[in-house]
């Protein structure tokens, strides 16, 4: 039975994860502790099946399997899938396949140890597989030779998803987890709604918004997990087409939709797409905030205009 308890604040725990924040609030005090704990023993799975930082992770494993089937958990099978259904629904914009590209970027380790180069950018080169030559049956998948896959687009939003599930369905409360900004909520809603400060930086343009009972929200950036090679900034985020660093069009851009691994497509698309964006994203009746590369704020689909939030 869904409970919010009367006359008690939601009360959150904050820590770190990933390379990222991680948060989680919760609208029955008594549930934080068990709550955070079951979070935490998500999250360690999912990075020992997703993460490929980890020398022992299932993913790198799948990296040396010479394009032969293997068996992979339900976990990552899982995640897999949402990944490929992600790529098939963005037009390949968004492909668990660049890897490799990140990896020559300079994007080798957890984020918080990734280091400033000298060396030159390499010429981007475009690999010739795809998210589409990637099979995958129940807990069998089989990538192409030398593919090395990342699930950073979608691993975080879907286990914010997953979570926020999970704490809701243990202990019946309003639950909001949080994974370094991408936002998931289950469960009744405080009274006044999740409350979210929108703002990727303390000098970067802000607004307030409500966000609903069973909503997400998710933001890309291409100023958050950045770096130096060669003088030159580059960001995490890759353009499947050109095996390069998308073209920086816009500095954030931010999406709510029913999952967070919904609104985390549409916003990462976005960054990849440029400035035909705008575009799919009034289609996809989203509401969607984006901020340009000269600070200028778009909102579209009913996101409140700057200063409107409350």
């Amino acid at each position: 039975m869904a409970r919010t308890v009367a006359g008690a604040r939601p009360t959150a725990a904050e820590w770190q994860v990933w390379g990222t924040s991680a948060r989680l609030v919760v609208t029955d005090p008594a549930a934080l502790t068990a709550a955070r704990s079951l979070i935490e023993g998500h999250l360690y799975a999912v990075g020992l099946a997703c993460s490929r930082f980890r020398d022992d992770s299932e993913i790198r494993a799948l990296a040396t399997a010479g394009g032969r089937p293997v068996r992979i958990s339900p976990l990552l099978a899982d995640h897999l899938r949402v990944a490929l259904a992600v790529a098939r629904d963005t037009g390949g914009d968004v492909d668990p396949t660049v890897g490799n590209a990140l990896l020559a970027l300079g994007y080798d380790r957890d984020f918080t140890l990734v280091e400033t180069s000298a060396g030159p950018i390499p010429v981007a080169v475009r690999s010739r597989s795809d998210w589409s030559q990637i099979q995958l049956t129940d807990t069998t998948v089989t990538v192409p030779p030398g593919v090395l896959l990342d699930l950073g687009a979608t691993a975080k939003a879907h286990a914010a998803d997953r979570c926020a599930r999970l704490v809701f369905h243990r202990f019946g409360c309003g639950v909001l987890v949080s994974l370094g900004g991408d936002i998931a909520t289950a469960g009744p809603a405080p009274e006044e709604d999740w409350q979210i400060l929108v703002q990727d930086g303390r000098a970067e343009p802000a607004t307030r918004i409500s966000l609903p009972a069973g909503a997400a929200l998710a933001t890309s950036s291409t100023l958050r997990r950045r770096w130096r090679r060669s003088g030159h900034l580059i960001h995490h985020i890759i353009d499947p087409r050109t095996g390069a660093a998308a073209d920086p069009i816009w500095r954030t851009v931010s999406v709510v939709a029913g999952t967070c691994v919904t609104a985390n497509a549409s916003a990462t698309a976005a960054i990849v797409r440029g400035r035909s964006a705008p575009g799919p994203l009034r289609e996809s009746g989203l509401p969607t905030r984006l901020v340009d590369r000269a600070g200028a704020v778009v909102v579209l689909n009913g996101w409140p205009a700057e200063g409107e939030g409350r």
